[in-house]
């Protein structure tokens, strides 16, 4: 997969402007606060996901402006294609081929990506939402249904969630909760057996990235944790069961506390090395290492399941990673379209451009 153009009107800083990449390493340098990352997050968007940045859909609008248009012309094994975004009045309105669409699930899997910021150097020591984000955003590139999937089982439980906070007050509702269980489950079930599948298959490759890039001195495991009494080696149908169970048993605890207190949404990735627990034992290196190994796993499944490599973007995490980890990054990545953002450009690249008050500079 290839980014043929990237065409941006109004969006954030960038200056109106269409950028044509080479099919290698683009290196996009400039100081801090010019707009690289703008350049980066926008390519991002064009998979469908939210901003890695965690930004909302009229932060993306240059100030002063009410719109802004971007396009993507990319390149797959298929064909020539394109993505268009209006981004307006807090939604990202998507066309892809010339053809609107309803809403962004509609185009996720069209054009892949495997984004690494600093931010994500931070996988292994934060909180358990980012790891879920990390698979379920691998997932959804590789089968995008998996995109309607998760957004089915967001609103049951936000629906859930709703009800818990007005049975107290209107308890003859609490009938009507096990509707909401039965379906949280359902679907909660079938969320749960794609992550499974997909950990299984992404243990071995992030073994042997996090092998590589230790020099064989220390070894990785995954484990998927889940927050209610099932094992991964049951079946959907055994798992379902578990979740509908779970929450019944909790029903009272979770009226009591307004929201659902377990399920798919509080199920973790447990990374350890050498045995240990990685985010409470892992130094900070081996919390880095172990993130690249990760990121470069996903990279590879994707291109396994896809047939074809996923496009890398590199928001100045070079800069963050020794001499050792960064050179066993780009070998790895080699032969894969790459953008990489730095301040100073200190890598060998097809194309070199800097980025200047939101202006490209070929």
């Amino acid at each position: 997969m290839v980014v043929k153009s990237l065409k941006t009107e109004n969006y954030r800083n960038l200056v109106n402007t269409v950028f044509y990449p080479a099919k290698g390493i683009n290196v996009i340098y400039g100081s801090n606060a010019q707009g690289k990352t703008n350049l980066i997050e926008c390519l991002w968007l064009f998979t469908g996901g939210r901003s890695f940045r965690g930004s909302k859909e009229n932060e993306l609008i240059a100030f002063g402006q009410n719109k802004a248009n971007v396009e993507l012309c990319f390149q797959t094994k298929e064909r020539e294609q394109t993505i268009e975004f209006l981004i307006r009045g807090g939604k990202r309105q998507p066309v892809l081929n010339d053809v609107p669409k309803n809403s962004l699930s509609q185009i996720v899997g069209s054009f892949c990506a495997v984004v690494f910021s600093p931010d994500h150097l931070t996988l292994i020591k934060n909180g358990p939402d980012e790891r879920r984000n990390f698979i379920d955003g691998a997932l959804c590139q590789i089968k995008p249904a998996y995109a309607s999937l998760l957004s089915r089982y967001k609103k049951i439980l936000s629906e859930r969630n709703a009800l818990l906070k007005d049975i107290p007050h209107h308890r003859e509702l609490e009938d009507t909760l096990d509707i909401w269980n039965e379906r949280l489950s359902v679907e909660g079930s079938a969320i749960a057996m794609q992550r499974i599948s997909y950990i299984k298959k992404l243990t071995q490759p992030a073994i042997s990235f996090y092998e590589g890039i230790s020099s064989g001195r220390e070894r990785l495991s995954l484990e998927y944790k889940m927050h209610y009494p099932a094992n991964t080696d049951m079946n959907k149908e055994e798992i379902e069961n578990i979740i509908l169970d779970t929450l019944r048993k909790r029903q009272n605890d979770d009226i009591y506390c307004g929201y659902t207190t377990t399920g798919v949404h509080r199920d973790d990735l447990i990374v350890k090395i050498n045995g240990m627990e990685a985010r409470s034992f892992g130094s900070q290196g081996q919390q880095r290492s172990a993130v690249l190994a990760l990121k470069l796993a996903e990279a590879e499944q994707i291109g396994e399941n896809r047939g074809e490599n996923p496009v890398i973007l590199l928001d100045d995490v070079l800069s963050e990673l020794d001499s050792t980890r960064r050179d066993y990054l780009l070998k790895e990545l080699k032969g894969m379209q790459i953008f990489i953002t730095c301040c100073e450009p200190f890598v060998e690249a097809e194309n070199i451009i800097r980025i200047e008050n939101g202006r490209i500079y070929f």
